[in-house]
């Protein structure tokens, strides 16, 4: 079973398919948060570092960083809210960006194996990005689109993926290093998206043998009750064998929609993780008089 390790400078976090699933979480991007991107231009760091401990205690297992702002030194201020993210936590990071140099600039701070997002089938963009992995020692997101875009085919996205795999191959990036983003649409106006998606995960996984992530909320956009929709893209996505994905952990539904589908795929050993997350305090066997509710069976007639 393929397993993909990342790792800060003391803990390691294991994407895998036997594995419970993992969290990354998407809160330090200034896209759609002028606040933040203001802050970020100007050297201020302290909602960065705030997001960074936020999403941590809600749960998540990596974080993504994003610097992405407009007309700003964004290989500069990646490097420093790498930096930073790293010095108030030690989750491992994906150090997010579609600037070459800042990928290179996070890269050269980060203390670990980091898990680089992102690359994608194109031509310029796998010979730009897949040296700086293998030189790095990193795991890359591969993105299921080239030069023709993103297809509504979902077959045609996973050979996509497929070019990818190989070609980091033939830089000595092994597929275990490699994380498929499928590209999920937005179901609001796409209908059959949940069900495209679905499709690749279970080839991805059964003939790329790779681990797979996506952006979840993507799924959901354009919809009211965001969360509800997210959470049960979630589960069944768990089912078909997704491995990770990026999404907010502050939305405690999704979360426990996500605990709850790793206790029904057998990831939670003993449902151990669900019991301490939402036991009662308190709530022991000597609550009901000593006696341990057993299942009911159904008499015969």
């Amino acid at each position: 079973m393929t397993e993909t390790v990342i790792s800060s400078a003391t803990r390691e976090v294991v994407i895998g398919f036997d594995r419970p699933f993992v969290i990354i979480g998407e809160r330090i991007n200034p896209t759609g948060r002028k606040v933040l991107a203001e802050e970020m231009k100007q050297g201020d760091y302290s909602r960065v570092m705030a997001d960074a401990a936020a999403q941590v205690e809600a749960g998540a297992h990596m974080l993504d960083v994003n610097a992405g702002i407009p007309l700003a030194d964004e290989p500069a201020i990646l490097a420093q809210a790498v930096r930073l993210v790293q010095s108030v936590t030690d989750v491992p990071l994906s150090i997010d960006s579609s600037i070459v140099a800042a990928l290179e600039a996070g890269l050269d701070v980060y203390q670990g194996k980091a898990l680089v997002n992102s690359v994608t089938g194109e031509e310029e963009r796998l010979e730009s990005v897949l040296p700086l992995i293998a030189r790095h020692n990193a795991a890359v997101v591969a993105i299921s689109n080239d030069e023709t875009g993103i297809s509504e085919d979902p077959d045609v996205r996973f050979e996509v993926a497929r070019k990818i795999v190989e070609r980091a191959a033939d830089h000595g990036i092994h597929h275990s290093n490699v994380v498929v983003d499928p590209l999920v649409m937005p179901i609001g106006a796409i209908n059959q998206a949940g069900r495209q998606v679905m499709h690749i995960v279970r080839r991805l996984r059964g003939e790329l043998k790779v681990n797979t992530t996506c952006g979840a909320s993507n799924i959901s956009f354009g919809l009211p009750n965001r969360n509800g929709i997210n959470g049960a893209f979630l589960t069944m996505a768990i089912g078909a064998g997704m491995t990770s994905a990026i999404t907010n952990p502050l939305h405690g539904e999704v979360m426990q929609a996500v605990m709850g589908a790793d206790v029904m795929m057998g990831h939670d050993a003993d449902c151990a993780r669900w019991i301490k997350q939402y036991r009662e305090p308190g709530a022991t066997a000597e609550a009901n008089g000593g006696r341990r509710d057993r299942p009911r069976r159904r008499r015969r007639a």
